[in-house]
């Protein structure tokens, strides 16, 4: 590990964003050239005192967490995301889909149009329906998905494993399916998401049953019911932004102007997660 040089890296990284290039007010008397060193540890999620004690250069060893967490608060490439490894004394991360969820990276341009999406129900997802990523409102919706671990990040997994994701997205299985068998194909049996399906073909006989109908199907969001158990039943509208190289998805829910599911939505937003 590279102490000085990491902590010069993070520091110009730091310096180079604006506010505004990560959805933050510029607010007055700004006298920071670049982002601050609190504004970055809250992208990070992470203490200050552990941020600066990076850039000082004086802090502990990263983990690779962390450092997919600095990758994504300071907005990285991929490219830079891979020195940012290198410097703290870690091998390059595999660039490939079947990443841990944790420490799955955003593509930048992706992560500016998130940023700007922070009134929204909207949220970042990996082609195994791993939530890397979520605003508020998506939050207040849909409960904090990024809280979940092992296989049950996976909504796929979690729809037919625990009755309460069901409950609040009543879709119809064949689609879950079909869409998890798209990144098993892809994907092959050795991966991570042939371990969500040999765990959810040991588990019951509804999954296995549609899963020896191949099912096929287009990565389609279109109308979307949601079951909230505050506020009831939300008819809503998703629309996907797919970012092929990664297999993210940017997902995003609305609801058409003066319906209940509209006023619902805008109430949520006031009440926040504790709805």
């Amino acid at each position: 590990m590279d102490r000085a040089r990491l902590a010069e890296y993070l520091r110009t990284r730091r310096e180079a964003l604006q506010p505004e290039d990560v959805g933050l007010p510029r607010g007055q008397r700004r006298r920071t050239h670049g982002l601050r060193r609190e504004e970055v540890a809250v992208l990070c999620d992470m203490s200050i005192d552990y941020y600066s004690r990076l850039e000082q250069p004086r802090g502990p060893h990263p983990s690779e967490q962390m450092l997919g967490a600095l990758a994504r608060g300071l907005r990285l490439s991929l490219e830079e995301r891979d020195h940012l490894f290198q410097l703290a004394g870690y091998a390059t991360p595999r660039r490939t889909a079947d990443s841990e969820a944790g420490s799955a990276h955003v593509n930048p341009g992706m992560m500016r149009i998130f940023d700007g999406l922070q009134d929204a129900a909207a949220q970042v997802v990996s082609h195994l329906g791993e939530t890397l990523l979520q605003t508020p409102l998506s939050v207040a919706l849909l409960g904090d998905e990024r809280a979940h671990a092992g296989l049950a990040r996976s909504m796929h997994y979690r729809w037919f494993t625990d009755p309460a994701t069901r409950s609040r997205h009543p879709q119809e299985a064949r689609l879950i399916v079909a869409d998890l068998h798209a990144a098993f194909v892809r994907d092959g049996a050795g991966s991570r998401a042939g371990s969500i399906v040999e765990a959810l073909l040991s588990s019951g006989t509804e999954f296995a049953a549609l899963w020896r109908e191949h099912p096929v199907a287009a990565r389609y969001c279109g109308p979307t019911r949601i079951v909230h158990p505050s506020v009831g039943v939300l008819d809503l509208h998703c629309q996907r932004l797919v970012d092929p190289d990664q297999s993210q998805q940017l997902v995003v829910y609305t609801a058409a102007p003066g319906t209940e599911s509209a006023e619902k939505l805008r109430l949520l937003s006031v009440l926040g997660a504790s709805a």
